[in-house]
């Protein structure tokens, strides 16, 4: 089996080396793949660890991992042997972008830090994901998304007044990940202009903390501080998925048009000029009564009949969605956003292509998630390494050449 790079797309042409694991590196590194590029994704000899997270049948071919790692090639590299490094250095030779989520001292050790790489190409492009910045105290530390949940006030301001609580998500990841791949189009923009590459580094804690503030700064975006902080609306406990006769609905009164009109609905029109309510200051400042006002309301019809009233008012609302019926959701289905696809090993899978359209059309789906090494015979031939040299690395464990699996 052997996983061809993705045709079309706005990144067609790219060439991505992909040093990352677990979920932020590897996140950025999809959505490039999702449109165009041709993703290499460098594992050591034992893998990406996502690989075994719910490998059930143990074949290193887990869900999160068919997940995320669709469309990429992937090589086994022992970077600890010389000759292994002599293969990276090929590959980023040969690259648009090189990406890596290895702690500073660690990506000096393997000679992999900004300058090297631009010593071996100066128009790559160097994306570092990094747990923290280099310029802090904390730059050698490890990270991952709980610890970064918890570093960036975001478990605070989940958990609200009581004990601190994580999104049930790897969202840091996730997130950190999505702004990595604007970084790295932006670098490969200007490189259209310059010639140059740049480097470019992704700090999860400074990123995670400017995205937990744009709403919970409050008065802190003062100096000094002229109030709270944090977000009375996102910070109510009547925030919720709230009860109907017959099940649970989430509905979003946000406007001064749309408060009147569920005022009106609900048989209350005298409040549209309660003064607690008549602008969003005042809503905000008593959100846990209209909450609570919500709660009350919304249990006096069921969910159908409620969507049918505020779809009618044009405001926005929606029912509470399990992961597994968004696979029979009618929207989802008429957008065409799960399709079925065969992996060669693992059978059919059923996947969410990219969500986003380049003049109406999304692009191609990228090829299944590669199974451990097995592009390496491809990939060295591609770097111009011959068969018998090919062969030898194998044998001495260089690489991990999976061409069984082709």
């Amino acid at each position: 089996m052997t996983t061809t790079p993705p045709e079309g797309g706005p990144l067609a042409g790219v060439r991505v080396v992909d040093l990352t694991t677990t979920f932020m590196g590897p996140y950025c590194t999809l959505l490039l793949a999702q449109m165009g590029a041709d993703v290499i994704k460098v594992e050591t000899p034992d893998g990406d660890v996502v690989r075994y997270i719910g490998d059930e049948r143990g074949t290193g071919m887990g869900p999160v991992f068919l997940n995320v790692n669709q469309g990429k090639r992937s090589i086994a590299l022992d970077l600890k042997d010389p000759a292994g490094r002599e293969v990276l250095s090929r590959l980023v030779a040969g690259a648009d972008v090189f990406v890596h989520n290895i702690r500073p001292e660690a990506a000096r050790r393997l000679g992999i830090g900004p300058d090297e790489v631009a010593a071996v190409n100066p128009r790559a492009i160097h994306c570092a994901l990094r747990g923290f910045g280099a310029e802090g105290p904390y730059r050698d530390r490890a990270a991952y998304d709980d610890v970064i949940q918890a570093g960036c006030g975001l478990a605070a301001v989940q958990g609200a007044s009581d004990e601190p609580a994580y999104v049930r998500t790897p969202v840091a990841d996730k997130v950190v990940g999505t702004l990595a791949v604007g970084a790295i189009t932006s670098a490969l923009f200007a490189r259209e202009r310059t010639g140059r590459g740049r480097a470019i580094e992704v700090p999860m804690l400074e990123s995670m903390v400017t995205f937990t503030l744009l709403d919970q700064q409050g008065g802190y975006v003062f100096d000094p501080p002229r109030g709270e902080a944090g977000y009375a609306r996102t910070a109510s406990p009547y925030r919720k998925p709230y009860r109907t006769a017959d099940g649970h609905l989430s509905v979003m009164v946000y406007t001064d048009a749309q408060w009147r009109t569920f005022f009106a609905l609900v048989g209350r029109p005298e409040l549209a000029d309660d003064p607690r309510y008549r602008t969003i200051t005042e809503r905000t400042r008593n959100v846990d009564e209209l909450y609570r006002l919500l709660e009350k309301e919304l249990l006096a019809r069921t969910s159908d009949e409620w969507l049918a009233v505020l779809d009618g008012a044009q405001i926005p609302a929606a029912p509470v969605r399990s992961v597994p019926e968004l696979f029979t959701d009618e929207h989802l289905a008429a957008a065409g956003l799960f399709e079925r696809t065969e992996h060669p090993t693992e059978g059919t899978l059923r996947m969410a292509r990219f969500p986003i359209s380049f003049d109406g059309d999304h692009p191609r789906r990228p090829g299944p998630a590669p199974r451990l090494g097995q592009d390496a015979a491809d990939v060295l031939t591609e770097l111009g390494y011959g068969p018998e040299r090919i062969r030898q690395l194998a044998e001495a464990g260089v690489i991990v050449d999976r061409g069984d699996a082709r």
